[in-house]
């Protein structure tokens, strides 16, 4: 079914934001509370002008969630899973009525991994695959009430990388798995993700080095440290005072 303007224009809109774990680091380090720093990191959650950066999945899914509500719509919040690590990641199910009104069409996002485009939910023990440029990303369904997510390179075997409950959780369940984020390892270094749609590129930083992937491939470089805050703020499209704000808080 042809996916309406208004959730379109949400996504595209959203699509311009980076993934960075910078605001999220920041302010747990200066409220000392995770209850205050993501009441703080969902300060703007309704304009995103108002961010520095994106944050981090847990808001940038928050943030589309109230956008979809906004507009008449009941999308639902999935916890997403890897492995033995639990509730790690998250996404939106929306269930649509068709033109036809014989069947709903459901529609699956996750722009806290770069998927900006709402996918199609294949019917159970069925999958489905999109050419997301510069990844390949197949949604496998292996039971009614459960979907998963492959991605990779193309021509390469995908990768599984988180399993979703369909079910969903309400929004209570949701922010107790927020909060507990302000205590996973990534909060510890810097981690950025951005992706280009128009040239096909992603962009992934952690730890000093920074991945570019493309339709030619993957190449992984060293940022050295004292060109880390003018490369990143020009790749990632961050404010310079915050990247060095950061690094200075994490001494990385």
């Amino acid at each position: 079914m042809l996916i309406p303007e208004s959730i379109q224009a949400i996504c595209n809109k959203l699509s311009q934001v980076t993934y960075e774990n910078l605001t999220k680091i920041l302010r747990f380090h200066q409220s000392g509370s995770a209850d205050v720093a993501q009441r703080l990191d969902d300060a703007f959650q309704n304009d995103l002008d108002h961010w520095m950066g994106g944050g981090t999945c847990f808001s940038i899914t928050w943030h589309l969630y109230h956008e979809l509500r906004a507009l008449g719509f009941t999308p639902r919040i999935l916890m997403g899973h890897k492995r033995k690590e639990r509730n790690i990641h998250c996404g939106l199910f929306l269930e649509l009525e068709s033109e036809s009104a014989l069947e709903k069409a459901m529609l699956f996002f996750d722009p806290g991994y770069l998927i900006f485009d709402p996918l199609s939910i294949p019917h159970p023990l069925a999958e489905a695959q999109f050419a997301l440029m510069p990844n390949m990303v197949q949604l496998r369904r292996p039971a009614v009430d459960h979907l998963q997510l492959w991605t990779g390179s193309p021509n390469q075997a995908l990768k599984l990388r988180f399993d979703f409950p369909l079910q969903g959780v309400d929004e209570q369940e949701f922010f107790a798995h927020w909060k507990a984020s302000f205590h996973f390892e990534m909060m510890t270094y810097p981690v950025l993700n951005r992706l280009d749609r128009e040239r096909g590129i992603q962009y992934y930083y952690q730890k000093g080095n920074l991945l570019t992937r493309d339709a030619q491939g993957s190449r992984m470089q060293a940022i050295a440290p004292q060109n880390r805050v003018q490369v990143l703020s020009e790749i990632f499209r961050l404010d310079p005072a915050l990247i060095e704000n950061v690094l200075k808080r994490l001494a990385y």
